[in-house]
């Protein structure tokens, strides 16, 4: 397979002197942009990954009904909350 090139990119001189100034031993600033373009695309791909299976999710509970309301799940970790806290004063006196 042919290779391809990414765009140059234009930044301010003090900037990739501060990007010179972090690359490991022996590594070029050609190979630091290709692992740092690597890494965000892999995020953003985990990331949409993770908001379909959200939506997903979502759409299961709403189809089931299986859901518990939000007030019901707020009210019980105020709950825990509360007896956290009072644990806390006990533990303090």
């Amino acid at each position: 397979m042919k290779t391809a090139t990414l765009p140059p990119i234009r930044v301010a001189p003090d900037f990739r002197q501060e990007l010179e100034g972090v690359l490991e031993e022996g590594e070029t600033l050609s190979q630091f942009v290709e692992s740092a373009v690597r890494s965000v695309v892999e995020k953003r791909k985990n990331q949409a990954e993770f908001v379909r299976r959200g939506i997903a999710a979502i759409q299961e509970t709403q189809r089931t009904g299986s859901g518990i309301p939000a007030d019901q799940v707020v009210a019980r970790l105020e709950a825990k909350l509360n007896a956290a806290r009072q644990s806390q004063v006990r533990r303090s006196e």
